[in-house]
């Protein structure tokens, strides 16, 4: 009998799931950003919901809930009511480096439902101009001649910049000085300054610096060339193949929402990636909107799970830990 009621538990409550999803949305869906506003991912977040209101027929409103390099925003969305009503969107540090440095208390992978993948920033390699090497090769040749001496700026522990700093030393065999700041603005204003001598640092925070001859870039962290600066080689190109790290951003809904209500909210993010305006205003940041084929849910699943297990080893076995 218990069995028998359980079954028919489950058969209502896939009807009334079903039913939800024919009528879905029906008021206002909330995307979760798990940093304070005014950030690049706030920002990303606002101009996707604007166009998400228009092709969803429903108010898309950004909520910021911060704190803990954004594991808390995260586990807001891990526990919301799996509706679609309530969605998250994180990118590389929330959904994959924070697995590695916090004890979390969901599943990244097990706990959320990827609803879509839609830009990302890969990161340029740089300098100070100080720096005598004029290409990736040469730069690789400097550090292991100078070791002992060289330095490396990173927007904090734990950080994409941390990460690629010690893949770095990894792939080279060279172990240099990391010098962890509160944020990209104040590392750049050292490798402005001179006080520094390298950084893994986000294109769209870079390029602006790159432009104005303040910095030496050497390579960008992607199979391809960044549209907004063709001169600067890829690190296939430049000798370094395979160093691929960038900031994509994608949205993730709590674990059990229907797929019909998945269907519909990826429908949103392809429209909104898709818009002449938010397309501009993307590309404004320096963010590359993803190919049609790589926004669908099943296309951020894969990445997520192959980003995943390419850098946790990584962050692991190099002890990074929070600060």
């Amino acid at each position: 009998m218990k069995a028998y009621r359980a079954a028919v538990v489950l058969v209502l409550w896939g009807i009334a799931l079903a039913a939800a999803a024919q009528g879905f949305p029906a008021r206002p869906v909330t995307i979760v950003v798990p940093f304070s506003a005014g950030g690049p991912t706030d920002t990303i977040a606002r101009i996707m919901a604007a166009r998400m209101t228009s092709a969803l027929g429903q108010t898309v409103v950004v909520d910021n809930t911060t704190g803990a390099g954004g594991t808390i925003g995260v586990g807001r969305v891990v526990r919301a009511a799996p509706d679609g009503y309530t969605l998250g969107i994180g990118h590389i540090g929330t959904h994959v480096v924070n697995g590695a440095i916090y004890p979390l208390t969901y599943d990244l992978l097990k706990d959320l439902e990827p609803v879509g993948m839609f830009v990302t920033n890969p990161q340029i390699f740089i300098s100070k101009l100080a720096v005598p090497a004029k290409n990736l090769k040469e730069l690789i040749a400097w550090v292991k001649a100078n070791q002992d001496k060289v330095s490396i700026a990173t927007g904090g522990a734990g950080t994409p910049g941390h990460v690629s700093s010690v893949h770095f030393q990894n792939i080279t065999g060279t172990k240099i000085q990391i010098i962890h700041y509160r944020g990209a603005a104040p590392a750049m204003q050292d490798i402005l300054a001179g006080q520094v001598d390298l950084e893994f640092d986000q294109a769209a925070n870079s390029l602006p610096q790159v432009r104005a001859g303040k910095i030496r870039p050497y390579a960008v962290t992607s199979k391809t060339r960044l549209a907004a600066a063709p001169d600067i080689p890829t690190v296939d190109e430049a000798g370094l193949p395979g160093f691929y790290m960038a900031v994509w951003h994608g949205i993730w809904a709590p674990k059990g929402t229907p797929p019909a209500v998945i269907a519909k909210l990826n429908g949103a993010i392809v429209e909104a990636a898709a818009d002449p305006d938010a397309r501009k205003k993307l590309a404004d940041l320096g963010q590359e909107i993803m190919p049609r084929e790589q926004q669908t849910p099943e296309a951020l699943r894969a990445h997520h799970k192959a980003e995943i297990e390419k850098w946790w080893p990584v962050i692991k076995a190099a002890g990074i830990k929070v600060e």
